[in-house]
């Protein structure tokens, strides 16, 4: 008997390779379907039910091997071509049964003779039994449990699918994967939903499998009967006998198959995700604990002294349990003393990888090392206040000037003294100071009545002569007219204070870019046409720094913008629009030096002097030596009679000359303002308390 053309193509469409694995699938599901229409001989029927046993078997070790589901995806598939094969084998030997079993019990092939004859010792009525019990058990037991559990599989993982995308996307966000592991864990979240999906209503391919292998071994007998007495002659006891054997041999030849794929989709949905198959669970989880085996086996060795009972059998198990409990206890006893004689193994060789750029340290643009000592201040959990009192500062920082100021990164350092603290921009010490934790600052302002015990200091933020005092002596402190504050307002007022005279340095493109779009939120149209068509972001940036070196608030964004709209397109230079803007901003400006005075005491300058500037400035020659010395020390005297008169050291020139010697004496002199004739208002009057130039 030779096999047919069809069956030999296909065998060598299997056998060639990946180029031809897409025309299996096609050509299979016809070969399959084409065995219910044409008759197959006895010796490829034997070779094909050879073929569904083996195909059941492989199946069942599959599912016994994977470690999770989707690591056998196909199986709804498989289980529906199992199914289609079962069933075309069931009408290929009915349609040989029918039409040759007169001729002898091997007439539908070796297959179905050894399963009628041999396994139910050819006793038709066990065989009915048998059968009948296999269809019970695969039908109510096996495939209802699993298409139970693969229902609410399906259920539990459709409703899981938003939370589990939640998940990704939030990891994706934080960092902690890239864009192709977020695209593959979403990929097998939907192949997850879609296999459940699948098993639910591929289990049912299994159930209506069973109760077709019910109804066609009774049409088989009933037929067999018709035939064998009605055209074939045979008797009625004989032709139960031949046709009962055979549709007995016919069913459990295609159920057994059928009860192994149950069994396969039912290990595949109701196995629980982890790092081991399913044989490697039960042995790992079921035979785990020895107190388990003790208590099984003394259980079974009482059943098995009771008179009557098979004791042989009970006492037997029952040893065994206690073997293996104590074998379990044995290794685990072994493997604690191996672990605490055995050295430490030596510590893994670091590999050296590659660098990156996660290599790449970003400095901090405002951080506050503190030393051990200081620890508490920063502390939440120690009640920690300078925490808060930084929040404060941000916030007034930026409801004073106009702009939010980074974060500032608080760590401690080992390297610095114990109460020190250092403070840092861009990675560079700005500033530095002690504090002394539970004690108060006593700062003398310069009029104080008395001395007090204690550590003598400065403060850091001013200079100021100070000393650390404990909390009993805070009182007294005050009565004799020193400034007193604690450890945390130290430091606070000292980070305060360098961010002011840094506020410049701190104001860069993205803070500049999130002040735009915050004005963008509520005027769009003071931004529409100027940033970037007019002025650019680094032109922008440069002019508020500009005022933010003369200690002028960008609060007032709208008039600033407005001025950079109306001058812009003409001016380039970012001194002259800052200019520019000042002249906009000066009764902000004024406001801000002099808020409760209307008559306005300033240092002025000498007629000469007013001349030999303006000549200098333009001649482009600058200052010469000589006058720039006289200069500073007729400053720092008018500075000091303004300080004895209780005003603010503020000096007014021409506004030709206020940019040259701003920038002049903001070097040497940063405590004195620079204010031109014309950012003052018309309703402030001008009184001049002090002279510079007359000695020049």
């Amino acid at each position: 008997m030779t096999l047919p053309n069809s069956w030999l193509r296909l065998a060598g469409l299997i056998m060639s390779g990946d180029k031809s694995k897409g025309l299996v699938g096609p050509i299979l599901i016809i070969l399959i379907l084409s065995m219910m229409v044409l008759p197959l001989p006895p010796f490829l029927l034997d070779l094909l039910f050879t073929f569904n046993i083996a195909l059941s078997i492989m199946v069942l070790l599959v599912s016994m091997y994977t470690m999770k589901a989707l690591d056998f995806a196909a199986f709804p598939a498989v289980l529906l071509f199992t199914t289609l094969l079962r069933l075309s084998l069931n009408v290929a030997s009915s349609r040989v049964v029918l039409m040759d079993g007169h001729t002898g019990p091997d007439a539908a092939g070796k297959v179905i003779e050894a399963f009628g004859h041999f396994l139910v010792g050819g006793n038709f009525a066990v065989g009915v039994m048998v059968f009948i019990i296999l269809v019970v058990i695969n039908f109510m037991v096996i495939t209802k449990g699993a298409g139970r559990i693969a229902e609410v599989g399906a259920r539990f993982t459709l409703d899981a699918m938003p939370g589990k995308q939640m998940a990704i996307d939030a990891d994706l966000n934080a960092g902690l994967i890239g864009e192709d592991d977020a695209r593959k864990r979403r990929s097998e979240v939907a192949q997850e939903a879609a296999f459940y999906g699948s098993m639910d209503g591929a289990s049912k391919f299994v159930r209506g499998d069973a109760v077709a292998g019910l109804l066609i071994m009774v049409i088989n007998i009933i037929g067999g009967l018709i035939v064998g007495v009605g055209q074939h002659d045979l008797s009625f006891s004989a032709a139960a006998t031949t046709y009962t054997l055979l549709a007995i041999g016919d069913g459990l030849v295609a159920q057994i198959p059928a009860l192994v794929i149950s069994t396969a989709a039912g290990v595949i949905v109701s196995r629980v995700a982890t790092d081991e198959d399913v044989g490697g669970q039960l042995t790992g989880q079921l035979f785990a604990n020895p107190q388990v085996l003790y208590l099984t086996a003394g259980v079974i060795g009482l059943m098995g002294l009771i008179p009557g009972m098979p004791n042989l059998s009970f006492l037997i198990i029952a040893g065994g349990l206690i073997w293996l409990g104590r074998r379990i206890t044995q290794k685990a006893s072994s493997s604690a003393s191996r672990a605490a004689v055995a050295p430490p193994p030596p510590p893994p060789v670091p590999e050296t990888q590659e660098a990156s750029w996660d290599d790449v340290a970003l400095v901090d643009p405002l951080g506050l090392e503190v030393g051990y000592r200081l620890i508490s201040l920063v502390d939440q959990a120690q009640n920690g206040e300078l925490l808060g009192r930084i929040k404060s500062i941000r916030k007034k920082f930026a409801q004073d000037i106009g702009f939010l100021v980074p974060v500032v990164h608080i760590r401690d350092n080992l390297e610095i003294k114990p109460n020190a603290y250092v403070i840092k921009l861009k990675g560079v010490q700005i500033g530095q100071g002690e504090a002394a934790p539970g004690q108060w600052m006593a700062i003398n302002p310069g009029q104080v009545s008395a001395s007090l015990p204690g550590t003598q200091t400065k403060d850091p933020a001013f200079g100021l002569p100070a000393i650390w005092i404990d909390p009993g002596l805070r009182e007294q402190a005050q009565i004799y007219g020193y400034t007193v504050v604690d450890a945390s307002t130290v430091v606070a007022t000292h980070l305060n204070h360098l961010i002011h005279l840094h506020a410049a340095e701190l104001l860069g493109r993205q803070e500049v870019q999130q002040l735009l779009d915050r004005i963008g939120k509520e005027s769009p149209m003071l931004i529409q046409d100027l940033v970037p068509k007019t002025l650019s972001l680094t032109t922008l940036q440069k002019v508020l720094q500009n005022l933010l070196d003369e200690e002028v608030p960008i609060r007032d964004m709208r008039t600033i913008l407005d001025v950079l709209a109306e001058h812009a397109p003409a001016v380039s230079d970012t001194t002259e629009l800052t200019s520019l803007i000042r002249l906009a901003l000066g009764r902000a400006i004024v406001q801000h030096i002099f808020p409760d005075s209307d008559e306005l005491q300033v240092i002025g300058l000498d007629n000469s002097l007013d001349r030999v500037l303006l000549q200098a400035l333009s001649n482009s020659s600058g200052l010469e030596p000589g006058l720039a010395n006289n200069l500073l020390r007729e400053a720092q005297s008018a500075m000091d009679r303004q300080s004895q008169l209780g005003v603010a050291s503020v000096l007014v020139v021409q506004h030709a000359l206020r940019v040259l010697l701003a920038r002049f004496l903001r070097r040497n002199l940063p405590q004195l303002k620079v204010l031109s004739h014309n950012e003052i208002p018309d309703n402030r009057t001008i009184k001049v308390t002090a002279t510079i130039g007359a000695r020049a």
